[in-house]
């Protein structure tokens, strides 16, 4: 199929193979910056980690947390129904996600790098019957190879942003070759699926935002308790998944807010857990005292800032904060996800930056449920207001949790529409059993 292409993806499939003897200097940089997982590097060159199971085998693929995250349910069905799943992904914090939440059985390995030569190792050794891609992490060199192999590929939750349609519309013959090699595209929303569409999808159809069928995200009780009783009856503010230049916006706000709020605790979890010391460096520079959690610390009486700088434990802030802000939307990111901070009752507030989950942040805001600051004054002036007033703050939590509950539904339509390549996968395992 290789002749057949044209020729901006033979060079590119051309540049990746020349480039394959490089990896491994690139493997040990990323290594040196914490963003590979020591033990696994392997799998970035397409060598598995363990034996491939027998039988039919669905391969679902995230980029990072946030996809991994919004496919857990699904992945959850499909390996109820008897299939076994392999999950990939490409980063070490989504690993650690992986090896906390998903279900027994269910394999995830490091997606290997974008070579000709590593993805051929990979679908040699798994064979996938079925590839579930999730968003818009489409590998040019992962689509050829997997659809030379056979197998079926579903774009799930598919999201699109204006701005990566407009960079895929600056090369039209090659995403037209990558998306028309697919089953079936479905989107997370019409504005998504007319994007896919206008970019040479040949079948789409609109499901839902899967991230809104994802269960709030869990808290170990013990430590919810303990953290519950090390606080007391402060009063409490939160600032989830924040990015660099964000975190000062909060402690300065903290620092703004303390004289009117004798006891105040700001609870700080930034996006990438490994820039905790720096947050606490951040609040000491302010004459905050801080501690970190990864050393095991609890929150004292004299403890101002507690920077959360763990894993998978954002389920605690949200259980403890009745509001939070959530990062990513100060600063020019476009926003994390919000969702999962409504589920579990706390009203949000959040940047002017929020394209990545515009929608939701759109009917959020209108619900009342969240609230836009355009900058640290508003943000404190926001925060100050719900501290005055927790009625007005708990009504946001409740609009907020009434909104997320009411936009689900992606995950039954989303299986409705995998319905017949599910039957499938089940029809040929009672075969290869008889």
């Amino acid at each position: 199929m290789s002749e057949k292409l044209p020729a901006v993806l033979r060079a590119y499939r051309l540049l990746s193979a020349a480039a394959a003897p490089l990896a491994p200097l690139f493997l040990a940089q990323r290594l040196r910056r914490g963003k590979e997982h020591r033990a696994r590097v392997g799998e970035r060159r397409g060598k598995a980690g363990i034996a491939r199971p027998a039988g039919p085998l669905v391969w679902v693929h995230g980029a990072s947390v946030g996809e991994l995250v919004a496919v857990l349910p699904l992945i959850e069905r499909i390996a109820g129904r008897g299939i076994r799943v392999l999950v990939t992904s490409g980063t070490v914090t989504s690993g650690g996600l992986a090896k906390q939440r998903l279900p027994r059985g269910v394999i995830h390995q490091f997606v290997p790098l974008d070579v000709p030569r590593f993805v051929r190792q990979f679908l040699g050794h798994w064979r996938p019957d079925l590839a579930l891609f999730v968003e818009s992490d489409l590998w040019p060199n992962m689509i050829i190879e997997a659809s030379s192999a056979g197998v079926p590929m579903i774009v799930v939750n598919g999201r699109l942003s204006e701005k990566s349609f407009q960079r895929w519309r600056r090369l039209p013959v090659m995403i037209v070759e990558l998306l028309g090699r697919f089953d079936l595209c479905l989107a997370r929303t019409p504005a998504d699926a007319e994007r896919f569409g206008q970019l040479g999808a040949p079948r789409i159809v609109t499901t839902g935002n899967l991230k809104f069928d994802v269960p709030g995200p869990p808290a170990d009780a013990a430590k919810l308790a303990d953290l519950r009783a090390a606080i007391g009856n402060r009063p409490v503010i939160a600032a989830a998944s924040t990015h660099a230049g964000e975190e000062s916006a909060i402690i300065d706000a903290h620092r703004r807010l303390r004289g009117n709020f004798p006891g105040l605790l700001t609870l700080i979890a930034p996006r990438h857990p490994e820039r905790g010391a720096g947050v606490r460096e951040l609040a000491g520079a302010a004459g905050l005292k801080a501690v970190l959690r990864s050393r095991g610390e609890r929150p004292h009486p004299a403890t101002e800032v507690y920077v959360a700088d763990t894993m998978g434990e954002l389920g605690l802030i949200y259980r403890l904060a009745p509001m939070v802000f959530i990062g990513g939307s100060l600063v020019r990111h476009g926003g994390q996800n919000p969702i999962e901070a409504a589920k579990l009752g706390a009203a949000i507030l959040h940047g002017p930056h929020v394209w990545n989950f515009a929608e939701i942040y759109a009917a959020l805001d209108a619900a009342h449920g969240a609230e836009p600051v355009a900058d640290a004054g508003r943000l404190t002036a926001a925060l100050a207001a719900w501290l005055n007033d927790p009625a007005a703050c708990a009504r946001a939590a409740d609009a907020a949790r009434t909104t997320v509950e009411n936009l689900g539904g992606a995950l039954e339509r989303t299986l409705q529409s995998l319905e017949p390549y599910l039957m499938q996968l089940q029809l040929s395992k009672r075969i290869g059993h008889a």
